[in-house]
């Protein structure tokens, strides 16, 4: 049985390249009707951030990604699980004890040479260090890069294992938590791919049959470089505060590595599990195309119901809104907007009065308002002023909308005007023709 898990550090807001690895976990083991664990790695106590545990949890729920065992590495090393496997690799003469001064809290056991020099100095207290081979080749075959990678252990540096507190490395609680957890696939970001000798000769020298390894591609920045997070949302929560829903993310992110053969691109998390392939990966790295998110947002924003919408637009609705008012609107915005925060931008004006920059208003845009005032005034027909004074079409509503709405782009102006009702708009039209 196919067996993974995703294993977030709860050091702060969870990426979407930490959704996307849960993602492609999960379809991985689901598919062939697996198992998908949650392993939380918090052994580096001083960076985790308070809630990050809880909020993980919330954001897989969320997102329809439940999971088949929960752990909690802090938990396993207070039983000294770690401690006990670091402790057999010195007895087996594959780790030894450093006690070199640490850099900085990071890295104790840290050494500027890739052999350090307590690895023949037969000391018995401190951390506890990998001792590399000399001489050898080190190799495995990347399930999603299909391909074998290969290391001389020239390159390897002897790396720490275990710190003199007990608590584990990532180097060594990786390997000895996908064995417990008999874990036979492991996904995991490419910048993870300089450690995995590291892990290989860990599982050798442990004892441990090794997984299936594959590292995922990274998702770059549209300007280049890989993705930030000084560059815009790039958490998950960032973007759901933005107004993206949790399927159109999660659908964007399938795409973001993954392709299946028939070039569609709308699944719900059971169609992509359904046709999950591994062989779909991707080699190259893909990017992050914002204005391919606000199109599935777009499609998903549609399939909603105006009730769906209604309870949606929630925090992005101006405070004190009337809600009739508000069904009132859903239906004329639903097509033009593409994310839930463009409920404001889109339709604030007709619960706030905006700013309106008068430079935005066209050469004729007193007599067209002046004219509009008195049709509305007498319920009269807005296409019949235009006809009967020979205005531009384009040139009148504009002037109507920018009035009205401080904005050029607006729900349809007179069903706009039916809902903000007679005498808001004669006031606000007004202003401008005084």
């Amino acid at each position: 049985m196919i067996r993974t898990r995703f294993a977030p550090s709860p050091t702060g807001a969870l990426h979407i390249g930490g959704l996307r690895t849960a993602l492609y976990s999960f379809a991985l083991a689901k598919h062939d009707k697996g198992e998908f664990i949650l392993r939380i790695e918090d052994t580096d106590i001083k960076r985790e951030v308070e809630g990050s545990k809880e909020r993980i949890k919330e954001i897989l729920k969320l997102f329809g990604m439940d999971w088949d065992g929960y752990f909690v590495q802090s938990d396993r090393a207070r039983e000294g699980i770690y401690k006990k496997a670091a402790e057999a690799l010195v007895e087996a003469g594959h780790a030894f004890y450093c006690d070199c001064k640490p850099r900085n809290a990071k890295e104790e056991g840290y050494s500027k040479e890739l052999r350090d020099p307590c690895r023949d100095a037969g000391k018995t207290a401190g951390a506890i260090k990998l001792k590399v081979p000399e001489g050898e080749h080190i190799s495995f075959r990347d399930f999603v890069l299909d391909k074998e990678v290969t290391w001389e252990t020239s390159t390897v540096a002897d790396t720490t294992l275990l710190k003199s507190d007990g608590f584990p490395t990532y180097h060594l609680a990786v390997v000895v938590d996908d064995n417990d957890m008999e874990i036979t696939h492991v996904l995991r970001g490419h910048d993870w791919m300089p450690s995995t000798p590291v892990h290989l000769l860990v599982y050798k020298y442990l004892g441990y049959e090794k997984p299936e390894i594959g590292h995922l591609t990274d998702i770059l920045d549209p300007e280049g470089g890989k993705l930030s997070k000084r560059k815009g949302s790039t958490s998950v929560d960032g973007l759901l505060k933005e107004g993206y829903l949790p399927e159109a993310v999660l659908n964007f992110i399938m795409l973001l590595g993954w392709a299946p053969k028939d070039n569609r691109e709308l699944f719900s998390l059971d169609e992509f599990v359904k046709t999950f392939d591994h062989q779909g990966f991707q080699k190259s790295n893909p990017v992050f195309n914002k204005e391919k998110l606000d199109w599935f947002n777009g499609e998903y924003i549609r399939q909603k119901s105006d009730a769906e919408l209604l309870e949606l637009f929630g925090p992005f609705i101006p405070e004190g809104a009337d809600e009739e008012k508000v069904k009132k609107v859903i239906p004329l915005i639903k097509d033009r907007i593409k994310t839930l925060a463009d409920f404001n931008a889109m339709a604030g004006f007709l619960f706030e009065i905006k700013t309106v920059d008068t430079a935005l208003f066209g050469k004729d845009y007193k007599i067209h308002l002046q004219k509009a005032a008195q049709a509305i005034e007498e319920s009269g027909d807005l296409m019949k002023v235009v006809e009967e004074n020979k205005f531009k079409t384009g040139d009148f509503f504009m002037d109507l909308r920018i009035a009205i709405a401080g904005s050029r782009i607006t729900p349809p102006i007179t069903d706009s005007i039916a809902i903000l009702g007679k005498e808001e708009t004669l006031a606000r039209l007004k202003k401008f023709i005084d």
